[in-house]
């Protein structure tokens, strides 16, 4: 067999080597985007605590979270987010078993860096002016925003918040992971779901 004239074997074997390990990498590369692209397009499984459809509002932990920031709350490294009915986390302890809220869903997500926990729950509509009142002996400020009441407090690595008004309450509390406007942020999706 003759050989064309200008072709080098080792220059190609270097090449196509080259070229093979480029497509691995690149392989590897797109897994984790693969993967979450096809969790996208399958529909949410019904997480337990979920209310019936006519309850307004929210009814999963994935409900809370824009796609930007369900992304990057997942890559944190080691997150993991687990669906409850469990009751508020929140150092207002007497708070909470007053106002007795009907818990809707409770995320917890924990992480390398630390935890948060949320509560979306039912409440009555008096709910934020009695937060309003009753918190700020407990080291929390409060505010109006709108038609709910916000209120926090933060102590070293904790920082907790509780929305109330118009029958919804949102409580969030983070320990060591601090996404940036957390709190504000899902509040804000869960009194827009209204």
């Amino acid at each position: 067999m003759s050989r064309i004239g200008g072709r080098n074997v080792v220059f190609a074997w270097v090449v196509g080597v080259l070229c093979t390990a480029v497509i691995v990498t690149l392989g590897i590369l797109t897994v984790p985007l693969v993967t979450s692209g096809l969790g996208m397009l399958s529909p949410a499984p019904a997480e337990s605590g979920s209310t019936d459809a006519a309850t307004d509002g929210p009814t999963q932990c994935r409900d809370l979270y824009t796609e930007p920031m369900w992304a990057a709350l997942q890559y944190t490294p080691g997150a993991e987010i687990v669906s409850s009915t469990d009751q508020p986390v929140s150092t207002a302890v007497e708070f909470v078993q007053a106002l007795a809220p009907q818990v809707r869903f409770t995320c917890t997500w924990t992480s390398e860096i630390g935890t948060i926990s949320t509560t979306v729950a039912t409440v009555g509509t008096d709910a934020g002016s009695i937060a309003a009142s009753a918190l700020p002996p407990a080291g929390f400020s409060c505010t109006d925003n709108g038609d709910r009441v916000r209120c926090s407090r933060a102590d070293g690595e904790l920082i907790e918040t509780i929305e109330a008004g118009a029958g919804i309450w949102v409580s969030t509390s983070q320990t060591g992971w601090h996404p940036e406007r957390y709190a504000g942020r899902v509040a804000d999706a869960a009194f827009a779901e209204r």
